[in-house]
């Protein structure tokens, strides 16, 4: 029996978060000089760290993120946790189920709106709420938080999509 998930989908949702990253955070036409002033980063900052390591580790925090996000995108999650997990230990139900409903909700359009929601109501929340303790912005909290919110609609979209 078939688990409702893509493995590939992950990596390649985790990929488009730096990527999107890239972009957002680009001085040059993205947000990065705001970012910087809000943040108080510099130039020198920047350069100092071992890019290797925070680039590794942003896309392993990615792939984390894409493999919880999963399980708000496709629906079927909610059945396979139904039966344990265990989808060949479950009554022959399981199956009929998952053969009338395997493929239901599993558009970009349907990931992506799980995404944004998962942006808005968990990202949102969580970059505030440190901000607000770490005496930041509002700027601050509208540009990391976009990023989240922008990054989880198409990581979403990426995940229910494929």
């Amino acid at each position: 029996m078939e688990l409702p998930i893509n493995f590939i989908a992950i990596p390649i949702a985790a990929v488009a978060a730096l990527c999107i990253g890239a972009l957002w955070y680009n001085p040059k036409f993205g947000f990065g000089m705001a970012w910087m002033r809000e943040s108080g980063m510099t130039e020198e900052r920047i350069k100092s760290g071992n890019i290797a390591i925070i680039f590794g580790l942003a896309l392993v925090f990615a792939a984390m993120l894409s493999f919880l996000l999963i399980q708000f995108t496709n629906h079927q999650w909610g059945a396979l946790s139904m039966v344990g997990g265990e989808p060949e230990l479950a009554k022959p139900s399981y199956e009929a189920f998952m053969a009338d409903y395997g493929n239901t909700f599993r558009t970009f359009k349907h990931g992506a709106l799980h995404g944004a929601m998962f942006g808005i109501l968990g990202a949102l929340p969580i970059i505030g709420t440190i901000a607000l303790f770490e005496r930041k912005s509002t700027k601050y909290i509208a540009i990391n938080a976009g990023y989240w919110i922008v990054t989880l609609t198409v990581m979403g979209s990426i995940l229910c999509g494929l």
